[in-house]
């Protein structure tokens, strides 16, 4: 028995320095900047960017952008697949797994073939345009995670009987999805907006490939010419990523405890 534990606790060991030594070997190099001692000059250097400030700012908004659309596309799905069309399911399942299956490469490379300049809907041809093909960009790739996450909290409630009630008490369906449905899923959706948040924070192709001031295309910029930013960013955004996880997992906790809103 002793010799199992013991097993167990190496294996743990093993698999926390696989992950930990680079991240302290990365902050460790970070520090060094300073020629003999060890600074912040290089997150000093990364925080007084104008370029820095301005990507982090649109990623920021673009995170937030497609939390509040991607949730107001997957609650009510959810929501109406699970009262009213049971037997779709498995087809909203399969297609909500697409973006795991299809590169984002091939995702963007189609945007840019139906939404260029030249199509019907010309979104590429402005900036606003762009912006807003990014954010759907996004929300192609964080559905997976939103889905589940808002599908598993609706399995936790009778979305029938709330439903009845409310209707019973003459609510109609706005105040039934706003008032009863959205109050009760509230920790999936927190639980999909953190999952969101840290692949918008990082992701890299679309924006690039949209050219677009993301902060993903602007930490490969970094990291290609220069030697201790890129290390101070690696940390910074292993901490964002870090922090959502964080999140999460509070939020989930809360979700066990938290008894249903009639």
């Amino acid at each position: 028995m002793k010799a199992r534990r013991l097993g167990a606790w190496i294996a743990i060991a093993i698999g926390a320095s696989y992950f930990i030594v680079p991240l302290l070997g990365t902050l460790e190099f970070s520090l060094r900047m300073r020629r003999d001692a060890y600074s912040f000059d290089a997150y000093r250097s990364v925080f007084s960017d104008f370029q820095f400030r301005e990507t982090f700012g649109y990623s920021m908004m673009m995170a937030v952008l497609t939390i509040i659309f991607g949730m107001l596309l997957v609650v009510p799905t959810a929501y109406w697949v699970r009262l009213r069309l049971p037997q779709v399911r498995p087809i909203i399942e399969f297609i909500t797994l697409l973006p795991l299956v299809i590169p984002a490469i091939v995702i963007v490379f189609g945007y840019l073939r139906l939404y260029n300049s030249s199509s019907i809907l010309p979104l590429t041809g402005s900036t606003s345009g762009t912006n807003m093909l990014l954010m759907f960009s996004y929300m192609t790739l964080s559905l997976p995670y939103m889905y589940r996450a808002v599908d598993t909290a609706m399995r936790a409630i009778d979305v029938r009987t709330l439903t009845e009630a409310a209707e019973s008490l003459g609510a109609r369906w706005p105040t039934i999805l706003f008032r009863c449905i959205f109050p009760n899923v509230m920790s999936g959706v927190l639980s999909g907006a953190f999952i969101t948040f840290a692949i918008v924070m990082g992701e890299f192709t679309m924006a690039a490939l949209l050219n677009r001031p993301a902060f993903g295309p602007y930490l490969q910029l970094v990291g290609a010419n220069k030697a201790y930013e890129p290390s101070a960013l690696a940390v910074i955004a292993f901490a964002i990523t870090w922090l959502s996880m964080g999140l999460l997992q509070l939020v989930s906790r809360f979700q066990k405890s938290a008894p249903a809103k009639a």
